[in-house]
């Protein structure tokens, strides 16, 4: 009986070892896999039924909305990767940061222009809402223009995220019985306060109740404006907002026939009579789970993702670069690691190690998209795209392999438009730069390029109705740029008017496309973008100023780099360098065609100085 009481303890010890050693819920490392859908990529330590099930809501979720939204684009121009932690500490390390401390989320969308992220916390107990929130959120940017206010945002992201599937239907905006309760509970906040509310106003990143209110009450906002047939007031109010630029009251009372007082009764009302109503639908073509793929993750594999997950983030950036090198001292010639080390050198203007680096995650994995557009941007950043007709179509042959990898990733073809305009293919720059916005059309870097396409294409009206809206936005950056080259377009059509004459393209054109460094955002979730570059073709841009006049000598013309002419000129007593863009398409006054062989001549010239001594010309009059 002894020994059989000690061989049964022994055998329960060597139980529980095998327990705690395999059991995540004692600490040991996780194990990580990968699922793949007809549409998303799912990234998971909380088990491959987990990871199955998340990649099925989500293909649920695609459905609905392309079902309800008859014309809208399901497919986004950010390639998007779940990542699905097994619990909350997990997540912590990857938290918005707010006063110092991460905040508590279930999960988060963190957007930029060439990596989506979309994090979920498994071990809450309803993971789905979340999970229809976040991917509600990459929908809204892919369909709607310009931003309507963080409220709308939230609220239309909650009012999908109630989406219940069942089999081949879908109940859509059933409002919680939590909901009415938190309201309840917490007050409402004033519509009039509501619009004003943004992605870094305390309310939005506090933890307390006022939080929950927001996201409630925005939420119910959105079933009022839908239930009562009133979403065409809600774009005349955005209209109003941000073309205009009037008070909150006042586009209140324009766009919606009542004050803010009103309306906060009108609200109050719909809310109280538990009026909502929400609609069944039916799911066609639905993905099964015979769809489904899955395979096990190495932890290097797993850790190039999460690497590349704070690569992306604002509040943990300086985390990445380390991380991919850990993972390159063992693995050194991981291809995630080695493509996210190169974009990270990239982001610091390290061009060379970004090159080398890209290179070999090329050769690792020739079929990854993201690495032929990175290996393009670099070489842009260089200079590339402007020095020669070979290096020009290196960087051309890059992104052409990047679209034909994804040709739903919207970057590639915005840095190809502008690829194609150095060239002076300037048709196939507007198509180009019009799939970017097609993909991605609230991204305002590709609306202003679209602009600058427009100009090249003489077809002004479009270029100054593009600029005239972007002089609201609401990054500086963008109302900056768009201010000056609205001035400059409406100076350039001046000057068009008074020559009387015909011409195909806008010479300032390629200094002024926008080549944007994407890790700038100050902040996560739906980030924006800020202007930053070290392309010499936008640092010109920065520098470019009302159109001038001179007089003088012109000595040489230099044609060596068709279509683009540079000529030197003499006034008083000194030198000018100005290009002309395209020798083919210049306004000419005094001569029926232009000339490589002009030399001690006199003439005129309208130019925007882009630097000391330097100019990009207008139109040249020869006397």
């Amino acid at each position: 009986m002894k020994t059989r009481v000690g061989f049964c303890f022994f055998l329960l010890l060597a139980l529980l070892r095998i327990v705690l050693e395999h059991s995540p819920a004692f600490g040991a490392e996780p194990q990580w896999v990968e699922v793949h859908s007809p549409h998303f990529s799912i990234v998971t330590d909380a088990g491959e039924k987990r990871g199955r099930e998340t990649a099925l809501r989500f293909e649920q979720m695609r459905e609905v909305f392309a079902t309800l939204l008859t014309r809208a684009n399901v497919d986004l121009g950010v390639p998007l990767q779940v990542v699905a932690f097994r619990n909350s500490s997990e997540v912590e390390q990857f938290a918005p940061i707010w006063n110092g401390e991460p905040t508590r989320i279930a999960g988060l969308f963190q957007g930029s222009s060439d990596h989506a992220f979309i994090i979920l916390d498994m071990s809450t107990a309803n993971p789905w809402k979340v999970v229809f929130h976040e991917y509600a959120h990459q929908l809204l940017s892919g369909n709607l223009y310009g931003r309507a206010g963080a409220w709308f945002e939230e609220g239309f992201a909650e009012y999908f995220s109630s989406v219940e599937v069942d089999g081949k239907h879908a109940k859509v905006g059933k409002i919680p019985d939590s909901d009415y309760a938190s309201l309840q509970h917490g007050g409402m906040i004033k519509v009039s306060e509501l619009f004003q509310v943004t992605h870094s106003s305390r309310i939005y990143n506090d933890t307390s109740d006022r939080r929950t209110v927001f996201y409630v009450e925005s939420s119910m906002l959105v079933h009022y404006l839908y239930d009562n047939s009133l979403l065409n007031q809600l774009w005349n109010y955005l209209r109003l907002i941000t073309d205009k630029r009037i008070s909150v009251e006042d586009a209140i009372q324009q766009a919606f026939g009542m004050t803010s007082q009103q309306f906060d009764q009108a609200l109050k009302a719909y809310i109280s009579n538990r009026v909502s109503r929400y609609s069944t639908i039916s799911i066609p073509d639905f993905v099964s789970s015979r769809d489904l793929t899955s395979a096990p993750l190495t932890s290097a594999d797993a850790d190039a993702v999460l690497a590349d997950v704070h690569l992306h983030s604002p509040y943990y950036r300086e985390k990445a670069l380390p991380e991919f090198q850990e993972i390159l001292q063992t693995n050194p010639n991981h291809a995630g690691a080695l493509r996210g080390i190169g974009y990270a050198y990239l982001q610091q203007h390290d061009f060379d190690q970004a090159e080398q680096n890209l290179r070999r995650a090329e050769q690792a994995n020739p079929k990854d998209p993201r690495v032929h557009y990175y290996r393009a941007l670099v070489m842009e950043r260089q200079g590339k795209v402007s020095k020669n007709r070979a290096e020009l179509e290196e960087v051309k042959e890059e992104l052409q392999s990047a679209i034909e990898l994804d040709p739903a990733f919207s970057e590639p073809y915005s840095l190809l438009s502008l690829v194609y305009a150095t060239g002076g293919e300037i048709d196939k720059a507007l198509t180009t730069i019009r799939k970017a916005v097609e993909l991605s059309p609230r991204n305002e870097q590709y609306l202003y390029n679209l602009a600058m396409v427009h100009l090249s294409a003489q077809d002004l009206d479009s270029a100054l109705a593009l600029l005239t809206a972007l002089v609201n936005s609401a990054t500086p950056e963008v109302a900056e740029r768009a201010k000056e080259a609205l001035a400059e377009a409406e100076s350039y059509k001046s000057v068009l008017g008074s020559t009387r004459q015909s011409v195909a393209s806008w010479p300032p054109s390629l200094g002024k496309f926008f080549v944007f460094d994407h890790l700038a955002s100050p902040r996560a979730q739906n980030a924006e973008l800020a202007v930053e570059s070290t392309s010499p073709l936008v640092e010109s841009s920065k520098k470019l100023r009302p159109p001038r006049f001179l007089k003088g000598q012109l000595t040489r013309v230099d044609c060596s780099a068709p279509p683009l002419a540079l000529l030197t000129v003499i006034s008083e007593n000194r030198t000018w360098k100005l290009t002309v863009s395209d020798m083919n398409h210049l306004i000419l006054i005094g001569a029926d065609t232009f000339s490589c062989a002009w030399k001690n001549q006199k003439v005129a010239v309208n130019y925007f100085e882009s630097s000391a001594g330097e100019g990009n010309v207008v139109s040249v009059e020869i006397q």
